[in-house]
């Protein structure tokens, strides 16, 4: 299975496995739901009012923790299924707290209904349809009538951070050559060697100053005949 590393922009999304003979039409559409449920989520777990975030704290600090990006860190990867799961549990627990039902108008009665009015807003920007999704590996678009395979190779071991953009934005900024962990870790150890340097040199100051040519009184004592005189008790 070759794993992806999903990113929107710089910012790290999920990880998502698949095999490299997936053809991208499918694989494309995959990572758009998920990548777009993920965000359900997010908003649901911030649409609830303080009565109703009280009862659901536990059930939203779950479903946040299912969908969220430190699944990256842990190396977890994030399925349709998973984030099904999630909407579940909020829809379970919601029918709990108003087994009445919410009114038609409420937000997170939309959402659960795929009803939701998001034009306007900065949750509308954040989604991407999924026939306008793009995958970019590379600073190549992984275009919908290839397979993985393709671009990728024969290797099902292979990782890869694959970018997911909206079309018609042009090519995502390139990946860093080095990570902004690493780039921190080479400042780290190149300030650490400056410092030993430094002291290095102050040692060899220390040694050039007690050897016997650094000493200015050395010729003058020559010339007197004078030199090397080691006094001692009678």
């Amino acid at each position: 299975m070759v794993l992806l590393h999903v990113k929107r922009g710089d910012e790290s999304q999920f990880l998502l496995q698949a095999p490299g003979s997936t053809e991208l039409e499918e694989l494309t559409v995959q990572v758009a739901r998920v990548y777009n449920g993920r965000l359900k989520v997010q908003r649901l777990c911030s649409a609830p009012n303080e009565k109703m975030k009280q009862v659901l704290k536990k059930t939203i600090e779950e479903a946040k923790a299912i969908i969220s990006k430190k699944q990256v860190e842990a190396g977890v990867c994030v399925t349709m299924e998973m984030v099904k799961d999630a909407l579940d549990q909020l829809r379970g627990a919601v029918m709990i707290v108003y087994p009445m039902g919410l009114p038609p108008y409420d937000p997170i009665r939309m959402e659960f209904e795929n009803k939701e009015d998001l034009s306007g807003t900065q949750a509308g920007l954040n989604v991407i349809k999924e026939s306008e999704a793009q995958l970019w590996w590379a600073a190549k678009e992984l275009r919908r009538t290839k397979k993985l395979s393709d671009y990728v190779g024969k290797n099902e071991k292979t990782k890869i951070i694959a970018k997911i953009q909206q079309r018609g934005q042009g090519a995502p900024a390139r990946e860093p050559i080095i990570s902004s962990e690493e780039q921190k870790q080479l400042m780290l150890y190149y300030h650490r060697r400056q410092e030993e340097l430094k002291r290095l040199e102050e040692n060899d100051d220390d040694a050039c100053l007690n050897s016997p040519w650094a000493d200015n009184t050395a010729l003058k004592r020559h010339f007197h005949g004078v030199k090397d005189i080691k006094w001692r008790p009678r």
